[in-house]
C-alpha cells in the first residue's frame, strides 16, 4: 500500500474518497476513528492509501482534479 494523501481536512478525505470510488480504485482511510482518542480536535491526520498497482492512476486522478498539492511524496 502507498500513502496518497495525509490531511486533517475531513472534507478533503471525503472528496478524495469519492474520486477514487468513481474511478473504481480501492482505497483505505486510516486513523479515521482516532477522534475518540484525540477528543475530536482534528489534530491527528487521516491517511488515504491505495494499492501499489493503483498508485500512478490515483495520483494522476488527483492531479487532474487539481489536488496535486495534497499528494504525499511518492517514495
Amino acid at each position: 500500500m502507498k500513502e496518497l494523501v495525509r490531511t486533517n481536512d475531513i472534507v478533503l478525505v471525503s472528496a478524495v474518497g469519492a474520486l477514487l470510488d468513481g474511478a473504481d480504485i480501492h482505497h483505505l482511510v486510516l486513523d479515521q476513528n482516532m477522534s475518540i482518542i484525540e477528543g475530536s480536535l482534528g489534530i491527528l491526520p487521516r491517511r488515504i492509501l491505495v494499492h501499489e498497482d493503483d498508485n500512478l492512476l490515483a495520483r494522476q486522478l488527483l492531479t487532474d482534479a487539481g489536488l496535486a498539492h495534497e499528494l504525499r511524496p511518492d517514495e
